[in-house]
């Protein structure tokens, strides 16, 4: 006698018709990616990739950075080294390195810019996300950060100024390049092509082919002054302040 064989049947979803089991509805098949709920692993796992995201693209802009300060303090070294390398080469040089110091400021003062857009982006994850698990007080310092990292992802703004990147970048790195190429400009003066005997004989060496010498102190100490006048500024109005200040909790600075 054959035997028959049993249909197949469907099998149960896990945890169907076992007591105090609660199964949840599967999706329609036309269901947008809206509609499925976000749970909490799911959440805190795009949170951390995200903040990874973030990390990589301020460590990016902070090497360019140094990049650019690294190319200030080459310029000054051999500008230097070749200026007092042969007493006939003309002081007029350490002047004009100034120009170039100062073209690697802002070009710095605009690679700042766009690294505090996403350094400030991982500060705010990181005062309330990260801040809140570690100390167990899952409270965050901001309740609206979310929705300023949200609102700065779909329209990002700089967070800085131009002018308050240059003070930035002038008071922790170019003044002092500026200070040595000054110092190293009057060293000139006074050492070549022999040693001056007395301060005229100083001035008159100021003197660059037709230009008098009362044009080029005038405009070195006009120059000299701006420099002093914009970290004095800058440290007035706490423009030089370090970066890990956590400048990303004034609201206004998040022009969204």
């Amino acid at each position: 006698m054959a035997i028959e064989p049993k249909p197949l049947q469907a099998a149960e979803p896990r945890g169907a018709g076992d007591p105090g089991v609660v199964t949840e509805p599967a999706p329609p098949a036309n269901a947008a990616f809206e509609d499925y709920p976000l749970t909490r692993q799911e959440y805190i796992s795009a949170m951390v990739h995200f903040y990874r995201g973030e990390m990589y693209r301020s460590q990016i802009w902070r090497t360019r950075l140094d990049t650019t300060t690294n190319w200030a303090v080459v310029t000054t070294a051999a500008v230097i080294s070749f200026t007092f390398g042969d007493p006939n080469h003309p002081h007029v040089l350490l002047l004009l390195s100034n120009l170039i110091v100062t073209v690697f400021l802002f070009h710095e003062a605009r690679r700042f810019r766009y690294f505090d857009v996403y350094r400030s982006r991982v500060r705010m994850l990181e005062e309330n996300f990260y801040l809140p698990m570690l100390t167990r007080q899952l409270v965050s310092p901001d309740r609206e950060w979310g929705k300023c990292v949200a609102e700065d992802l779909d329209r990002p703004s700089f967070k800085t100024s131009l002018f308050e990147a240059i003070g930035f970048r002038l008071s922790r790195n170019f003044v002092w390049m500026y200070f040595i190429l000054m110092i190293a400009w009057l060293m000139k003066l006074f050492i070549h092509p022999t040693q001056a005997a007395s301060m005229a004989e100083i001035y008159a060496r100021m003197a660059v082919g037709p230009i008098p010498p009362w044009t080029i102190l005038l405009a070195v100490t006009a120059f000299a002054g701006g420099i002093a006048a914009a970290v004095v500024a800058a440290a007035r109005y706490g423009i030089s302040e370090d970066e890990i200040r956590g400048l990303e909790r004034d609201r206004q600075r998040w022009k969204v």
